[in-house]
């Protein structure tokens, strides 16, 4: 009962550690579209301001034939050259963004393909962890039925005993057989009076060692089945 006990209570921690990775792995692919978005957002600031140097530039000739003088005519000249140089500075970030974009265009794909693949798997993960805790839950309440019904006709004595033992043992072994003139539980050898009245089965007896209930199966003749009286 114990065993099921913690197996019904991790159940729900082990679909919190899956669903926790999952999150993590959505959280990557966010920053990762996050990531490229920006660039492509850039990307089109860049070729919009390349068009905005462009018209000025196109302004800037019709201004230039204009010119009453040489140093009007350079002076157009100039603002046209940087002008121009702010286009190539443009372009050669657009370039970069590109080069920029694919890997991460790469990795969206990837990352959108697993995680399609991770989702199936630990929504299967998750079905199978809820259908295993209602049938550990299941067999857990007709274990508790069952106890319940064998502890109404116990002896308030040997209940008490037996819980004692059990919170003692953290819930875990509280009945252990003799075996060889040992507590199975603890491998401690008992005492050769001890073994005589514990086989006798007319009362309860407790390890002298551990304080575990302790029971003794006489060993079974292999001829015709029948235990061994000894």
């Amino acid at each position: 009962m114990t065993a099921l006990e913690k197996e019904v209570a991790a159940l729900p921690k082990h679909i919190a550690v899956i669903e926790k990775a999952l999150d993590s792995h959505l959280r990557k692919l966010e920053a990762d579209k996050a990531a490229l978005t920006a660039n492509q957002k850039d990307r089109k600031q860049m070729e919009v301001d390349i068009q905005m140097h462009q018209q000025k530039i196109s302004k800037l000739r019709d201004q230039m034939l204009g010119a009453k003088n040489n140093e009007q005519y350079r002076a157009f000249q100039h603002e046209i050259e940087f002008v121009e140089k702010e286009i190539r500075g443009a372009e050669d970030r657009i370039l970069e963004l590109m080069s920029q974009s694919e890997p991460l265009e790469g990795n969206v794909k990837k990352a959108e393909a697993a995680l399609k693949a991770e989702k199936a798997q630990v929504e299967s993960e998750k079905t199978a962890a809820r259908e295993r805790t209602a049938a550990d839950q299941a067999q857990l309440d007709q274990l508790k039925e069952e106890r319940k019904e064998i502890t109404a006709k116990l002896k308030p004595a040997t209940l008490n005993a037996y819980s004692r033992i059990r919170k003692k043992w953290n819930g875990g072994v509280v009945i252990a057989e003799a075996v060889g003139s040992r507590c199975t539980a603890c491998q401690i050898v008992l005492r050769p009076q001890y073994m005589q009245d514990l086989r006798t089965g007319t009362q309860l007896m407790f390890c002298e060692s551990c304080g575990r209930f302790l029971y003794y199966n006489p060993p079974v003749n292999v001829e015709d089945g029948t235990r061994v009286a000894m």
